[in-house]
């Protein structure tokens, strides 16, 4: 599977979200934060600073989802992404 043009297609890092009194926050709570933290699975082909397998956090509420050989899937664009690490 290969992205094309600006697309990036990610797939969600569920990770345990602490506030800053140390209590961990509920999936639900998580869900309402702003970004999201993702694994780059492919970056397109207009893509030139984020490279596959990069960690990234990008708008919680960008693009859509799909879902390929029983794998849930994001699709982004470039521009929705905040942080490359």
């Amino acid at each position: 599977m290969k992205a094309i043009g600006k697309f990036i297609i990610v797939e969600a890092i569920n990770e345990e979200v602490k506030s800053n009194s140390g209590l961990l926050m509920s999936g639900d709570e998580v869900s309402r934060l702003r970004y999201k933290k993702s694994k780059v699975i492919s970056s397109g082909t207009d893509v030139t600073a984020i490279k596959d397998g990069d960690t990234i956090y990008h708008e919680a509420r960008s693009g859509h989802q799909m879902k390929l050989d029983n794998n849930t899937y994001g699709v982004i664009l470039e521009r929705d992404v905040i942080i490359c690490m």
